[in-house]
């Protein structure tokens, strides 16, 4: 396992991150607690410190679980987890991006999760209703307390992202230091808005659902039935993933994992890994030890350009407008004349 500096930070983090969301059985495909245990360990042996987790998930014994995990080596580990979520449906106060959402969710996580502080806290969902500089000044006035060391922000907008930190950088503020999007072969789109901004930004770049909900990893195939105890096992969100193009993809995936003797969810790791625009941090999410085993074995795997080639024209998507637009020759030609502009 190798280590990078997260975003603009100084902080060193694992090239791949423990998304412990799976930890507790409460949403009933969850790992249990002595499974929960075993792939954590296995994780760190592997030299894994970067934990992600959330007050929402598992009701909670997702950050107990992680807290007990990590109590004997706590200097050792990055422990990331999130607030927004609202855990009591019935009190409007208890979820969003305010203040007293915050404060609430920062007391909660550090009270199950055992510990004094928080590496990074995220921002779990933009919520599009909270002035974005009473965000800003809430999470840096955590981080000046000692709470919170670094903040990041999950599922929000690149314009609400870029607002955001160009008014705490103007403040002297605390700004988001990395991003966390959903990103995988089924699901590039943040390569329209959030990546580039985050390029441009030099936020870490770290990425959820990175084999699309298990469909890059084989379990689900167009001609059969799916799979039982898994979230994809009726309708609902799984017909938004069991598409068409999706299938095409996973099979795609699979090849190129037949011809190198590999599992397709090394492959679909490594593509995510080798992306050369951003460096990307995939999340990985298991509820079995074999299953985090066989993920951590991406790190020796480099794709050829070949295999890279046939992944992004089977998984391509349009940019959409601006982007196809600009990059059509007349545009060029009308804003750069004949000269040959290299891009930086």
């Amino acid at each position: 396992m190798k280590y990078r500096l997260f975003g603009p930070t100084g902080l060193r983090v694992s090239e791949l991150c423990l998304g412990a969301m799976t930890f507790g059985s409460e949403w009933g495909w969850g790992a249990t607690k002595d499974e929960s245990r075993g792939i954590f360990d296995a994780f760190a042996q592997a030299g894994g410190n970067f934990i992600d987790t959330a007050n929402h998930y598992t009701g909670g014994t997702s950050e107990r679980y992680v807290g007990e995990f990590i109590k004997a080596e706590r200097h050792r580990y990055v422990v990331a987890t999130k607030y927004s979520l609202n855990p009591r449906p019935e009190d409007p106060n208890a979820g969003g991006n305010h203040r007293k959402s915050l404060v609430q969710g920062l007391e909660g996580s550090l009270k199950r999760l055992g510990t004094d502080y928080i590496d990074l806290y995220w921002i779990h969902a933009w919520d599009f209703i909270t002035p974005v500089d009473e965000i800003m000044r809430a999470l840096d006035d955590v981080v000046r307390v000692g709470k919170v060391l670094y903040i990041g922000v999950s599922d929000a907008p690149a314009w609400a992202v870029a607002r955001a930190n160009t008014l705490a950088q103007w403040k002297g503020w605390s700004s988001f230091a990395g991003l966390q999007i959903q990103y995988s072969l089924v699901e590039r789109t943040p390569e329209r808005e959030l990546l580039p901004m985050a390029a441009e930004l030099g936020l870490a770049v770290t990425a959820w659902s990175p084999l699309g909900g298990g469909v890059l990893s084989g379990k689900y195939r167009k001609d059969s039935e799916r799979p039982q105890d898994t979230r994809f096992s009726g309708p609902g969100w799984g017909d938004t993933f069991l598409t068409e193009r999706n299938y095409a993809i996973a099979e795609c995936t699979q090849t190129v994992a037949q011809e190198l003797g590999r599992s397709p969810s090394q492959v679909a790791l490594a593509w995510l890994r080798q992306r050369k625009e951003n460096a990307v941090i995939p999340i990985l999410g298991a509820r079995r030890l074999a299953q985090i085993q066989d993920n951590l074995a991406c790190l020796d795997l480099q794709l050829s350009e070949e295999h890279l080639a046939r992944l992004d024209r089977v998984s391509a998507i349009s940019l959409g407008f601006p982007h196809d637009f600009l990059a059509t020759p007349m545009v060029h030609q009308l804003v750069h004349g004949s000269a040959i502009v290299e891009p930086r």
